[in-house]
């Protein structure tokens, strides 16, 4: 099985720059597990690395698909597939960066997916049910799926009914058929630490203009609806430009707040495979995970 690094973790932790000096170190290339950082004009609300941050280590599924285009699971597996064993093939270690939960276990467990397209007509109809009946619709037509997800997450009980509509459960879309040995190395920070990471992040994407990239999708017809399903940055940015939050100084508290909620959900998702090797952030992490990498690689399979 073709080997696969995954550097994983929670909003602000690093988790980029370290995926970056391993990949310079071991001479490989990275493929973003990031499920903004595929649309071409959400930068620095994604956190996107720059050219610069880069550092002439090669990039995959970074601007791969417009912001107005469906992007789904199963497609991010198949184009991610493809660039991590375009990569092996060059004789190279791939690296899998990123803090989506789901876009890293699809590769790592390798679900059998099914591609279900958007169904607007039944969308329209589900928007309008309050949550609880949401949830009620999602436990009739799939209990399974019912029992295990985020029953206050509107936007994912919806694909999950939408899912069940089309003739797909959870169980038969959760197969897995891993294709990678894959070690996976988490990086996080305690609680207070990473709230001040969170918060520095903030102020310097705000500085560099994250307002005005909002505003530049909105004057180029991406709706407020589109925007406010891309989450956090876009989402409260969109809400500030439209009046309904009051000063700057309330977007940077509430957008803070659900930054924070987020990477402790990040955090929660992570926690749950006990394969992840979590690294220790007051150590020298880079060199840890050097050593691991080359403990792993010289391991049997």
């Amino acid at each position: 099985m073709q080997n696969l690094v995954v550097i994983l973790g929670t909003n602000a932790s690093g988790k980029s720059e370290l995926g970056v000096r391993l990949a310079k170190h071991f001479a490989g290339e990275v493929v973003s597990a990031d499920s903004r950082q595929v649309y071409r004009g959400l930068d620095l609300g994604s956190g996107k690395i720059t050219p610069a941050q880069a550092g002439g280590v090669k990039h995959h599924l970074i601007d791969v698909a417009e912001v107005s285009e469906y992007f789904s699971l199963a497609h991010y597996q198949r184009t991610a597939y493809d660039a991590i064993d375009s990569i092996g093939r060059a004789g190279k270690l791939p690296f899998l960066v990123g803090g989506t939960g789901l876009y890293i276990s699809a590769i790592v467990d390798g679900y059998e997916l099914v591609d279900v397209p958007p169904n607007e007509t039944l969308r329209a109809e589900l928007e309008s049910l309050p949550l609880p009946q949401l949830v009620k619709r999602l436990e009739m037509s799939d209990p399974d799926a019912a029992s295990r997800i985020d029953k206050n997450n509107r936007r994912r009980l919806i694909r999950a009914v939408e899912i069940a509509a089309a003739g797909y459960t959870r169980a038969a879309t959760r197969k897995s058929a891993p294709r990678y040995r894959c070690l996976q190395l988490g990086l996080t920070w305690p609680r207070e630490i990473q709230e001040e990471r969170i918060n520095q992040r903030l102020e310097d994407r705000l500085a560099k203009g994250m307002i005005d990239e909002v505003a530049g999708l909105r004057s180029r017809g991406i709706s407020d609806t589109r925007l406010d399903k891309l989450g956090l940055e876009y989402r409260y940015i969109t809400r500030y430009l439209r009046g309904e939050v009051g000063t700057l100084d309330d977007l940077r508290r509430e957008l803070s707040i659900a930054i924070r909620q987020f990477a402790k959900d990040q955090l929660t998702w992570f926690k749950r495979d006990r394969r992840v090797v979590w690294l220790d952030p007051f150590k020298d992490y880079f060199e840890a995970a050097c050593d691991r990498i080359r403990e792993w690689q010289g391991e049997p399979d």
